[in-house]
């Protein structure tokens, strides 16, 4: 019988005393972000992104370099660049200088530069979140999973995001909000942490796979009186609860960490 060959991998040194303690963990904790949407169903090969503010530098986030799958993505393959897209560090790719997609710059830019109490931007093209964005309805409460997302804002379509001209209105359709719809596009989440960001699109992932097997049933639909939309939808707001991501993001680690650990080299 013949010897299966290793997996190919990506050897990209180790980053890790090229920058601070505090960039490094959030490397870490970026790298796991991309392996969990991978590991949960919502990647889209190289493309999308998720970005992190890099703690104590203004302007600075990480974010993927162009041309790694989701399930490649490691501490030191992130790419440091600044709101104007400007790269500030960038690993050593060999032969294959990989650089950042224009589109995840002008996207995550936007949203970095207009808060500074966002710190992780995400951004998908799941069929679901595709279906949902492209349905005049859009998301419905119809679960107390959809609830959670009663006052989500909505950016319509103006064509790939690649002018910075885009920049304004996007930011301006996701307002107060943690998660967009990307009016036939994708969704979008944005948390003050990480794990407040993948916590987001993990359930506003779910709200849509929800309604779109609902719909399929062809089925009249229980409609929940509009006051109770409204308590559920407050009891899932920050001034009522502990910040989501808190109590998961641990044990997330602990599943990247059986699985591959090499999310955090």
């Amino acid at each position: 019988m013949l010897e299966q060959s290793p997996m190919p991998v990506l050897d990209i040194p180790s980053l890790r005393d090229k920058v601070s303690p505090a960039e490094w963990q959030a490397r870490v904790n970026l790298a796991a972000c991309y392996r969990l949407i991978a590991l949960y169903g919502m990647s889209d090969m190289i493309a999308n992104h998720i970005s992190a503010r890099v703690p104590g530098e203004e302007g600075a986030f990480l974010i993927n370099a162009y041309g790694l799958l989701y399930e490649e993505i490691t501490a030191s393959s992130l790419i440091k660049i600044d709101v104007k897209g400007n790269i500030l560090l960038k690993p050593d790719f060999g032969e294959l200088n990989y650089g950042v997609n224009r589109a995840g710059f002008v996207i995550h830019g936007a949203i970095h530069e207009a808060s500074h109490e966002i710190d992780c931007v995400i951004h998908t093209h799941t069929w679901p979140g595709m279906a949902v964005s492209s349905l005049e309805c859009g998301l419905l409460p119809m679960n107390q999973t959809a609830m959670r997302f009663l006052k989500i804002g909505y950016h319509d379509y103006a064509g790939v995001v690649l002018d910075t001209a885009m920049q304004a209105k996007l930011v301006e359709d996701l307002g107060s909000n943690n998660a967009l719809i990307l009016r036939n596009h994708g969704l979008l989440t944005v948390g003050k942490t990480i794990a407040e960001a993948f916590n987001a699109m993990h359930r506003l992932e779910l709200s849509c796979r929800a309604q779109l097997a609902a719909l399929a049933c062809n089925a009249k639909i229980i409609q929940v009186p509009q006051h109770v939309l409204e308590e559920t939808y407050m009891n899932y707001q920050p001034q009522t609860r502990r910040p989501y991501g808190v109590m998961e993001w641990p044990a997330l680690l602990r599943r990247l960490d059986r699985i591959d650990p090499s999310f955090r080299n």
